[in-house]
């Protein structure tokens, strides 16, 4: 989450062909079982007990499918429509609609307590895993070591493979049970190790976070990982919005924020051709389908998404489904 990779085609992929061999890769020298031993006296040194290295290093192997998906995944063509149209389906939106009312005494209560509106919970959940369903097949830690021993960014990758060990030494889950994408996001949230140990939630004390299979704990992880990163429950994402004719072309792409009432002044209107609010936000205006799609004003909310996810693409679906769902 903390990265930009293709996630949503990754889910959709499962397991993965072992290597036994080794094999060099971004002029990387050692063998993988030299660059695991190495990786395993670091990890003893960090303080990760002998049992857990064990149970989660002895015998795995690199797997050759997650190599071939970090370095060959192919260029996207789709455009912004056709990925709405993908995203954001009849069938979503009732099933949105519909775990929005199932799970509502929960969803409110950590609604008021994260200050994060349910509709924007369930709208993560749907679009991350479709509501906990695909959250991919992958072994974690044969995933995340095959990555740090040889991709393009061994460090990060690296870093993340301890964080999984951290939370297997805790005993949150089992190693064969960790399992997820091919680049190492994890559980309902897809949370990647390092985000579970900064924003899981264990949320009725019960000495584990599980994004795995509580729903609890999935809906104040993901509404834990909002509010921290500075959401606002008191407004929305944005609106979509009507430019005047020509406007500054500089203005656009989201990083110029100004006040609601600016943009007003600069002939900015509802996308009914009405007045904007009078709201004490900072805005900017994006449009993530080019000059043919629609023209958002986007909230701090919005750039809040995009912290969990840096693609208008994906923050937008996230935004539109919210609003639907809540109909």
């Amino acid at each position: 989450m903390t990265f930009e990779f293709d996630r949503r085609s990754a889910l959709a992929l499962a397991g993965g062909t072992l290597l036994a061999t080794a094999w060099p890769a971004f002029g990387e020298s050692l063998s993988f079982a030299d660059w695991l031993q190495q990786f395993r006296r670091d990890a003893a040194a960090a303080g990760i007990r002998e049992a857990t290295l064990a149970a989660a290093l002895d015998g795995i192997q690199p797997i050759q499918r997650v190599l071939d998906l970090d370095q060959h995944q192919p260029e996207s063509t789709i455009t912004f429509a056709q990925y709405i149209d993908r995203q954001i389906t009849p069938k979503r939106v009732e099933a949105g609609r519909q775990r929005l009312a199932d799970n509502h005494a929960l969803l409110a209560e950590i609604g008021a307590h994260y200050e994060v509106q349910p509709r924007f919970i369930v709208a993560l959940w749907g679009l991350e895993t479709d509501f906990g369903a695909v959250t991919g097949n992958f072994p974690i830690v044969a995933a995340l070591a095959t990555l740090a021993w040889s991709s393009s960014r061994p460090d990060l990758f690296r870093s993340e493979l301890m964080a999984a060990l951290k939370i297997l030494d805790k005993g949150a889950i089992q190693p064969a049970e960790l399992r997820g994408s091919w680049a190492g996001a994890m559980g309902q949230t897809q949370f990647m190790p390092s985000s579970y140990l900064k924003y899981a939630v264990d949320y009725r004390n019960k000495g584990r976070a599980d994004i795995w299979q509580d729903r609890a704990d999935v809906f104040a992880s993901i509404a834990n990982y909002l509010s921290r990163e500075g959401w606002n429950g008191d407004f929305t994402w944005g609106r979509e919005v009507r430019l005047p004719s020509g406007f500054a072309p500089d203005l656009l792409g989201g990083k110029v924020l100004k006040p609601v009432d600016a943009w007003q002044g600069l002939g900015v209107r509802r996308a009914d051709g009405g007045n904007l609010p009078h709201a004490a936000l900072q805005a900017g205006i994006v449009q993530p389908g080019g000059a043919d799609g629609p023209t958002l004003m986007t909230y701090g909310n919005y750039r809040v998404i995009m912290k969990w996810n840096r693609s208008t693409y994906f923050a937008t679906s996230v935004s539109y489904l919210a609003d639907r769902i809540a109909v």
